[in-house]
């Protein structure tokens, strides 16, 4: 089972996060991250631009990457990941990834990412949103549950939920290039993070319900070191949310 952590908000969230990539990192200086974009992981980022942590010397890869939008695009992941994450926490841009970005042709650029990743000895810990449909990277309703690094089309709500960074909703690209649920399974240590009630469906099914390519995120119930950090609105549909109050709450009872 999934360690659980049901906190007050976003903020709190960040900081618990934020703590467990900081002792990874003073343990394990060239530790691997496995980044995530989007609006959930920010608080982590923003909590951990303020700790007294060295992250010159990680190698980050993040989950997807859009496929079709000119180099430079303010909304491709690459300028994302570049603004949100490698600027403010002083990686270096040289040790982080993202999908596609070697240049080569799209059919290959799945294969070349996930020899990447094992070259880099694998990611240690991997940070990661829930979609409203369950999706986690790109890996949308239908995804292989042993699927690796390759090209996906995104679904119509997918595309609608990211069209507030975007002009216009038709500027959303179609297709985009993601970690596979079996990459992501490959981590050792996975941190998934859901706020508000929008998201309450997408957690209980993801952590309560059947294993099931028809919610992606359900995924997580196979792996073996999992922390869920979520806040009430998004805990509200936990059949067992009580115990894992309790679990948190007596963690250093042994």
């Amino acid at each position: 089972m999934a360690e659980v952590v049901i906190v007050n908000g976003p903020d709190a969230a960040g900081e618990l996060a934020a703590d467990l990539i900081a002792d990874l990192v003073r343990a394990k200086p060239e530790a691997v991250l496995g980044l995530a974009t989007g609006s959930s992981p920010l608080p982590v980022w923003h909590s951990l631009a303020e700790r007294d942590v060295d992250l010159s010397r990680v190698r980050g890869f993040a989950l997807d990457e859009y496929v079709g939008l000119p180099t430079g695009h303010p909304e491709s992941y690459r300028a994302v990941i570049t603004r949100e994450v490698v600027d403010p926490l002083g990686l270096t841009p040289s040790l982080v990834r993202v999908p596609g970005d070697d240049g080569g042709p799209i059919a290959l650029a799945g294969e070349s990412y996930e020899r990447a990743i094992i070259e880099a000895g694998g990611v240690d810990l991997q940070v990661l949103g829930i979609g409203r449909t369950g999706h986690i990277g790109f890996n949308e309703p239908g995804s292989s549950l042993a699927s690796l690094t390759r090209v996906k089309t995104l679904t119509a709500a997918t595309r609608l939920d990211n069209a507030r960074f975007f002009e216009s909703p038709d500027e959303v690209p179609m297709h985009c290039i993601t970690q596979g649920l079996g990459t992501i399974l490959r981590a050792r240590h996975l941190v998934l993070l859901a706020f508000g009630e929008a998201k309450a469906d997408a957690v209980a099914g993801a952590l309560e319900g059947p294993v099931s390519a028809s919610l992606p995120g359900s995924v997580v119930q196979l792996h073996p070191n999992v922390t869920v950090i979520v806040d009430e609105p998004a805990a509200s549909k936990l059949r067992f949310a009580d115990y894992y109050r309790f679990a948190w709450d007596n963690r250093h009872n042994l």
